[in-house]
């Protein structure tokens, strides 16, 4: 399920291809990679490809938007309310899924007048930039590539921060777990040493992680992890079937949960959302690949209202199960006394533990060709293995900074999903058809829409690192399950710091 996530832009057909049908990718060597900042076009060229079915580009949507961000959405519908935030994510999905289309419209137009075969986001957005009505845009079209690929790294290397953060937190509660079970028939009366046990450190877990991490990184083909791919996204599927059967016992009645929430709370819940949708990425490969990509729209359409069904679906029902007690993710709520929900939180943690090699792999490839291609030949493989295994600390580090999953879900979605989801596309389309009198209409339109991706990159940012600086007023109200119950607010306070 969301292993193929978020290719982003024109790096992302580098990750597509060796998840999508096993192309042999080693034709490329490293000194031709070597040559200029992002020299990746003859990856993801698709002249002479066999392309992918109908099916397989549903199945490919459908992997890459559901991930991390569907377990936090519960905890989204409770910073906007029981009826304004499943209103608000049909919303959000449906802007999400028109900028999709505005994406592969543009590139279409784009292809033709430049005479290319397909074009990746930062190209896409490159080439609206240089036929444009404005000079200085004109001047500076290299400028949109950068900047989509600065938010490409950001993005991706932000979702590597929030699987650090789950894989501690999932891990810790189910270590957390088992200790109880042996220790309490062993000696019922002996709560000190069992509460020490239980108040490990959460950034004890994420350390535990990094030296696995960084061995997996070190896999640089693609190609070797499809087999795990393949089993992540099973295990991903089991357990959502499993939250499913769970979250539907026991729905609280709606009518007892608040209908609208602050507004102080709202920019929480976009940032949250935005985070959910976060497959915009995948769709121009998926479309460049596709046999008959005159069939695309229709598969973007059943994909994503599959994605936008099952977003609502879990985020509505997984509130009035657990109300004000829902965490950062569904699956902390999850009982830690009975194995097949502990079982769901490793079956979960195993797939993100894949899919966080492959969406290292973007950043990855965008940045260390800048220092491989600065050092001997004889150093280009350790270089290249010293910065992997320094991008990997940084990500862990985030964690370690800001040690809870919805904050870092929300700060990531605010900042880069909204920009490369909400804000470029419609800019996009009016750079790339002002020629042809876009209507008023659909002026006001594109920028609607991207003054809503703006002031929800601006709020969402602005309220995000204000509860990450100033947590104590609202620690306990969003704690994501990692701290025991017997911890008081201080000790909360002072382990976030």
């Amino acid at each position: 399920m969301a292993v193929i996530c978020q290719e982003r832009l024109r790096k992302g057909m580098e990750v597509m291809k060796p998840l999508i049908d096993e192309e042999d990718s080693d034709g490329i060597s490293d000194e031709e990679q070597e040559n200029t900042f992002l020299p990746v076009k003859t990856h993801y060229q698709l002249e002479n490809e066999e392309g992918i079915t109908f099916i397989q580009t549903l199945t490919h949507l459908l992997k890459g938007n559901i991930g991390t961000g569907l377990l936090g959405l519960p905890l989204a519908i409770k910073n906007a309310g029981i009826v304004v935030g499943p209103i608000s994510l049909v919303f959000i999905g449906v802007i999400s899924v028109h900028c999709m289309h505005i994406l592969v419209r543009c590139s279409h137009s784009l292809c033709q007048r430049m005479k290319k075969s397909s074009l990746g986001y930062s190209d896409t957005v490159s080439c609206a930039m240089e036929v444009g009505p404005l000079t200085a845009l004109q001047k500076r079209a290299s400028w949109g590539r950068y900047v989509v690929d600065f938010f490409l790294v950001i993005t991706q290397l932000g979702f590597c921060g929030v699987y650090v953060v789950f894989l501690a937190e999932n891990v810790k509660q189910v270590h957390e777990g088992f200790l109880e079970s042996k220790i309490a028939p062993m000696n019922i009366n002996a709560t000190g040493s069992s509460s020490e046990k239980r108040n490990t450190d959460l950034r004890i877990y994420m350390l535990c992680f990094l030296p696995f991490l960084v061995l997996l990184v070190f896999i640089r083909d693609l190609k070797s992890l499809s087999l795990l791919s393949l089993l992540a996204n099973l295990s991903m599927a089991v357990s959502l079937v499993i939250i499913y059967q769970y979250i539907v016992r026991d729905l609280a009645d709606p009518r007892k949960l608040p209908p609208v929430v602050g507004w102080k709370k709202y920019p929480l819940f976009f940032g949250t959302a935005v985070f959910a949708f976060e497959g915009i990425g995948v769709v121009l490969p998926l479309e460049n690949r596709m046999k008959d990509s005159a069939r695309f729209p229709q598969a973007l359409n059943i994909g994503m209202a599959i994605v936008m069904a099952l977003y609502i679906s879990l985020a509505t029902l997984g509130y009035m199960r657990f109300g004000d007690e829902v965490k950062g993710s569904i699956t902390l709520n999850l009982p830690q006394d009975k194995w097949l929900y502990q079982s769901v939180k490793i079956l979960y943690s195993f797939g993100i533990f894949v899919t966080y090699s492959i969406q290292f792999y973007v950043p990855a490839e965008i940045l260390t060709p800048v220092v491989t291609s600065r050092v001997r030949q004889k150093w280009k493989l350790l270089s290249e293995l010293v910065v992997r295994a320094l991008l990997v600390c940084s990500t862990c580090a985030v964690a370690v900074l800001i040690p809870r999953l919805d904050l870092v879900i929300s700060f990531v979605g605010a900042v880069s999903s909204s920009t490369l989801g909400l804000i470029l596309p419609p800019l996009v389309e009016i750079l790339t058809f002002y020629k042809e009198n876009l209507s008023l209409l659909t002026i006001f339109k594109d920028v609607f829409i991207a003054v809503v991706g703006f002031v929800g990159f601006l709020t969402g940012t602005y309220v995000t690192v204000e509860e990450i600086i100033y947590p104590a007023s609202t620690v306990l109200a969003n704690a994501t399950g990692s701290f025991p119950t017997d911890v008081n607010a201080t000790d909360l306070v002072v382990g976030l710091k």
